[in-house]
């Protein structure tokens, strides 16, 4: 089941884009099942969940975290992820920065932009994002690399919203890219709408329940 799944979405996707194996909720062999079938990159939202199965997992799997992240538990995120998909504020940015020095490791991070059709949905305002980025590289965050954009789109059936969504991430996008070339990723698309994801810049899409079918804890 899930091995076809993969197969079956890994033939649909472009060349370029990635495939995000959103495996927050399934258990351990479930994820194995997919690492059998090839898949490498995981995600997961909650830090404790993570913590628990990366010792659970082959040490080639590529962690992504994409939930909210407390400051305080950074600790159970950063020495395991090789991406932070949800930055969704400065203050997290900067204690993102600051274990990075007291723990001497860069972190690769996307910052998520916060669209405003759900007042429920954390992140930045375009503007604030345009703002960050012009401070990407300095001193002050000499420990983080902002490589792109993360973006969900209005949680309806009406493709037409979930595209007009897509459309404003991805100029966006386009135009951090204009200004600064280590902007390269842009995360959109879950199951459901990641289609409409792949024509809007998509470079990688998180998909769950198309793989692993109903969360099952």
């Amino acid at each position: 089941m899930v091995a076809k799944a993969l197969s079956s979405i890994k033939e649909a996707l472009p060349a370029g884009v990635e495939l995000v194996a959103v495996s927050k909720f399934h258990p351990v062999d479930r994820l194995m099942e997919a690492y059998n079938a090839g898949q490498r990159i995981f995600a997961e939202s909650r830090p404790q969940e993570l913590a628990a199965k990366v010792p659970q997992m082959p040490s080639d799997v590529r962690w992504h975290f994409i939930g909210h992240l407390q400051t305080n538990k950074l600790k159970l995120v950063l020495p395991y992820v090789e991406l932070v998909q949800s930055v969704d504020s400065l203050h997290l940015l900067e204690a993102i920065n600051a274990w990075g020095m007291a723990n001497n490791k860069v972190t690769d991070v996307l910052l998520e932009l916060h669209l405003g059709a759900e007042e429920t949905k954390q992140g930045f305002t375009a503007e604030e994002i345009l703002t960050v980025v012009s401070r990407a590289g300095t001193a002050q965050l000499k420990n983080i690399r902002i490589r792109g954009l993360m973006g969900m789109a209005t949680n309806t059936d009406d493709m037409e919203v979930v595209e007009r969504d897509f459309e404003r991430i991805e100029r966006l996008f386009l135009e951090l890219q204009a200004v600064n070339p280590q902007i390269t990723e842009l995360s959109i698309g879950m199951s459901g709408d990641w289609p409409v994801a792949v024509r809007h810049h998509a470079t990688m899409v998180r998909i769950g329940t198309d793989i692993f079918g109903p969360r099952e804890y």
